[in-house]
């Protein structure tokens, strides 16, 4: 079943039998191109030609469009824009979902005019024209998008009297980079109409999976390690002891009974342990501490 809306033509299977038509071709987005213009998120490339892009795109939770975007040549020139404005006002109303840019806000297509909500600053350059068209899918579809195009850059447009002189060219015909466009807030660094349910839950039990790995690996590394004592605490020095070493003297108790002064059992009055007769032993040289003055062996 064809029908016709303004000057797209779409076409369906009724289920009867009929033939379908033939699918579009989707090539990949170039390093060059828009990741969103207004509100549609670019999917695809369809075609280009020096007049501008043809993209497949949507909104979040919309349905696919085929989104025209003029080149930056082309948006530069006020009679290009003029005939890209011309072409998407001849449309149905039901073909065009969205337009916008510089110059495509009147017309009869200017109910679908939608003004890009960012900041305005004086230098920076306007958006360039683009339309959103409705999208089935189907090569004939991308055939009128191409129509559209050419009618912009004149490439196919008859001559109007015999040819003479030099060669006609656009001035912009050279300048094929996408338009100016911008999008606010940035949509970098992620995307989240593009995560789905899925993805969330596979990123949630794999971020579950690496944190029990680690903890794994943090307790095979450090239950073998070996015990370690605890540090011997540091003895103080003995009080009295003229050396500062801080090192107990070793010695018996015998040697150490006579060192601190206990009494000395005498051998002439037959006194017992607590007989306080002094005694006239002269200690040796060994058993003198360090700094004691010297006995005098006249006395």
């Amino acid at each position: 079943m064809l029908a016709r809306c303004g000057s797209m033509v779409v076409v369906s299977n009724n289920g009867d039998g009929g033939h379908q038509a033939p699918l579009a071709a989707h090539h990949p987005l170039r390093d060059d191109d828009p990741v969103k213009v207004n509100s549609f998120w670019l999917d695809s490339r369809l075609t280009a030609s020096p007049a501008g892009t043809v993209y497949s795109a949507h909104e979040d939770d919309g349905d696919s469009v085929m989104l025209m975007l003029l080149s930056a040549g082309a948006a530069a020139d006020s009679a290009a824009r003029a005939r890209f404005a011309g072409e998407i006002n001849s449309m149905h109303i039901d073909t065009v979902v969205a337009r916008g840019g510089e110059g495509q806000s009147d017309g009869l297509m200017g109910v679908r005019y939608r003004d890009d909500d960012h900041p305005e600053l004086p230098q920076l350059a306007a958006h360039a024209p683009w339309a959103a068209l409705a999208f089935d899918g189907s090569l004939r579809a991308v055939e009128e998008a191409d129509r559209v195009l050419t009618a912009v850059d004149l490439s196919r447009t008859p001559p109007l009297s015999e040819p003479a002189g030099p060669a006609y060219k656009l001035h912009w015909i050279n300048d094929t980079a996408p338009g100016t466009t911008r999008s606010w807030p940035l949509g970098w660094p992620h995307r989240t109409d593009r995560a789905g349910w899925i993805t969330v839950l596979v990123s949630f039990l794999l971020m579950i999976l690496l944190t029990a790995l680690a903890l794994l690996l943090a307790i095979l590394l450090f239950q073998n390690q070996p015990l370690v004592n605890a540090p011997q605490p540091i003895p103080s020095p003995a009080s009295g002891s003229g050396s500062g070493s801080g090192e107990p003297q070793s010695g018996s108790p015998s040697e150490s009974g006579s060192q601190s002064g206990s009494p000395i059992e005498s051998p002439g009055d037959g006194g017992g342990p607590y007989s306080h007769s002094p005694s006239m032993n002269v200690p040796d040289g060994d058993e003198s501490g360090p700094g004691a003055p010297s006995p005098n062996r006249r006395l």
